[in-house]
């Protein structure tokens, strides 16, 4: 088949701007062919761009029959621009179609296709990521994406209106941030270096001179757990601030998620709409409960958890239907949480790290850090760290590092709270597990 050239052709509208009072005005849309319909002696085609879908009407006996046989060959998926003149009709959910004058064919695509890009066929979620790009094609999908971009529109618009200065930290690192888990190596020329998995240690040295920082970016954990919360490559949403601690910061949490759903909320009604969810905005501040606080709720649904220990998922579910909503579980067992958390003054077995959570899963983690450097070198000794690995980190605690707090988000998280969405899979572009290498 013969492709035909794009030209002089440029779009004029999307899709969903063709609208009932552009009765008699040509238009060039541009997009795929996602249904054809044959009835009565006309051919009706539904074609879709990243806002939505139009019909575009051909009646055999009104057209030219250049037109006509390109209609003919077209097949779902392929490529067009048409350019035609818009007409208000009662026969379309919209009011509108598009009558053409002329059709080209952009790209073909091969057939049988892996899936059905309109999702009317239902496919598993392996299928969907072998023929990713496809899938993504889907309206739901479009919808959700645009949802992940206006939340991290939100992201940047509020930590930047608080003072937060944007950095980008190394992903190619000497130390492991936590110890040497989950880790994924990599060869830098002569040397042994990794993925980063966090970039705690940088933001922290960064208050020292730009006091309040924030990142947004992509990173690594060598994740052995196959779960619908749990990637490889992953993206942190991560602050630090100066001369603060942890209750300065778990506010500043609260508010970023309050600002996050409420814009979400009201900017897009519409892709919600099409995934059939509603927001929540929550409220203002959230619910504190301490760790011990949460073990005795756990007992008294007899799910036992050891004192000091991590809460593991089945306690975690078994919380959510306790607590339906955002809350902070605070005052974690020192044996729980990194060695940069602080302990606490008044009790050292304690310290003043939080976890965020949203019904049982779990959301952010932060709290303030360890800025005394002796302090530090001995949580170090106490997991079983070796001080001399992390000798860079320590020499800037002699520069005059301040006190400072902080926290992480885990985006994708996030999105699945704000989408309801059930795998995390789902709002990764190009996920990366333990058993997925490519596309």
């Amino acid at each position: 088949m013969q492709i035909d050239p794009l030209g002089n052709w440029r779009r004029t509208h999307y899709t969903t701007q063709i609208k009932p009072e552009l009765d008699g005005t040509e238009v060039i849309i541009f997009g795929w062919i996602k249904e054809i319909r044959e009835l009565g002696g006309i051919r009706f085609l539904i074609i879709q761009d990243r806002e939505g879908n139009v019909q575009v009407t051909v009646p055999r006996k009104k057209v030219n029959k250049q037109v006509l046989e390109k209609s003919e060959a077209l097949q779902t998926q392929y490529s067009v621009g048409v350019k035609g003149t818009v007409k208000k009709t009662t026969m379309t959910p919209r009011g509108v179609e598009i009558i053409p004058n002329e059709i080209r064919i952009i790209s073909t695509a091969q057939h049988p296709l892996p899936l059905d890009p309109t999702g009317k066929t239902s496919a598993e979620i392996d299928v969907r990521l072998d023929a990713r790009v496809l899938d993504l094609s889907r309206e739901e999908n479009i919808a959700l994406f645009k949802i992940e971009h206006a939340t991290l529109n939100a992201l940047r618009e509020f930590l930047t209106e608080k003072g937060f200065i944007e950095i980008h930290t190394p992903r190619i690192i000497a130390t492991a941030t936590e110890g040497g888990a989950a880790l994924f190596p990599v060869n830098y020329f002569e040397q042994q270096a990794y993925l980063a998995q966090s970039p705690q240690l940088y933001k922290e040295q960064l208050t020292l001179s730009f006091e309040k920082v924030f990142e947004i970016g992509p990173f690594f954990r060598a994740e052995e757990s196959h779960t619908k919360r749990h990637l490889s490559e992953f993206i942190s949403i991560d602050i630090e601030q100066a001369f603060v601690n942890e209750e300065d910061v778990m506010h500043l949490l609260e508010e970023l998620i309050f600002h996050v759903c409420q814009t979400v909320k009201e900017k897009c009604e519409k892709e919600l709409t099409v995934l059939k969810h509603q927001v929540e905005v929550p409220k203002l501040p959230f619910k504190r409960f301490t760790y011990d606080e949460i073990l005795k709720e756990l007992a008294k649904e007899d799910v036992e958890v050891q004192w000091g220990e991590d809460i593991p998922t089945p306690a975690y579910r078994a919380l959510g239907k306790l607590h339906p909503y955002f809350y902070f579980i605070t005052h974690w067992p020192a044996k729980a949480k990194p060695f940069y958390i602080k302990l606490r003054d008044n009790n050292p077995a304690l310290t003043e790290g939080f976890d965020l959570m949203w019904h049982w899963t779990e959301i952010a983690s932060g709290g303030t850090r360890v800025h005394d450097k002796e302090v530090l070198v001995r949580r170090l000794q106490e997991q079983g760290l070796n001080p001399e690995s992390f000798k860079y980190h320590l020499k800037v605690f002699d520069y005059g590092i301040p006190p400072h707090a902080g926290w992480a988000v885990g985006f994708e998280r996030l999105v699945m709270m704000l989408t309801g969405v059930e795998n995390i899979r789902e709002v990764v572009l190009f996920p990366r597990d333990r058993s997925r290498l490519t596309p």
